[in-house]
């Protein structure tokens, strides 16, 4: 299957030669480790004058999205270092990835659909610009739907993991109800399931 691969520059221009230095070293890379068609986007952008920050992102088949990002200063070889977190991350998982992909389609016939929205940040002025004066919420600023995924605890960490992300949100395929994973400051895993009271019971 053809690789859908885009390269994009933030208030910069990339040339043709970083563009296709950055698509045939991801499909390199990611190709060692899952076969199937892939779809990369990568994001340059100049930071303090002197670095160069790449933001890559890789889906393989529906649900697992991959992101990392690393910044040098040669585009190049921050490029370079995004690619290669996401094959470490690919290797770590390699026999869990092709397994969960098998049974993928299964999972997201059961997948809940959820409102997913972006809110205004408050600040500390006296005003709040991004509270809403009137009813007291926080200010939307854009409204989407999301999926929620029916995974095990150990699928949704790795999701999480791969995606780079803080904290994800699934429903347990043990018992059906909504659990959250998130990485703490200390490195751990913390997992909250509240059908689990003190004593670890249901």
């Amino acid at each position: 299957m053809a690789i859908h691969f885009s390269v994009t520059g933030k208030q910069m221009d990339v040339g043709n030669a970083l563009s296709q230095h950055i698509e045939t070293n991801v499909t390199s890379l990611v190709g060692k480790y899952f076969g199937s068609g892939i779809e990369a986007h990568a994001v340059l952008s100049r930071e303090g004058g002197h670095l160069y920050c790449c933001d890559l992102s890789v889906h393989i088949g529906r649900g697992i999205m991959m992101q990392a990002s690393e910044k040098d200063a040669d585009p190049y070889q921050a490029s370079d270092k995004a690619a290669e977190r996401i094959a470490k991350r690919m290797r770590r998982y390699k026999r869990r990835l092709r397994d969960h992909h098998n049974g993928l389609e299964h999972k997201f016939q059961e997948a809940l659909q959820a409102q997913y929205a972006i809110l205004a940040p408050e600040t500390e002025e006296d005003e709040e610009p991004g509270i809403d004066p009137d009813g007291g919420q926080p200010m939307v600023i854009a409204e989407m739907t999301t999926e929620i995924p029916t995974l095990t605890v150990g699928e949704a960490v790795m999701r999480m993991d791969l995606a780079d992300k803080p904290t994800l949100m699934f429903k347990n395929s043990a018992h059906g109800g909504l659990n959250v994973v998130y990485r703490r400051k200390d490195g751990h895993i913390g997992w909250i399931d509240p059908r689990q009271g003190p004593s670890g019971q249901a």
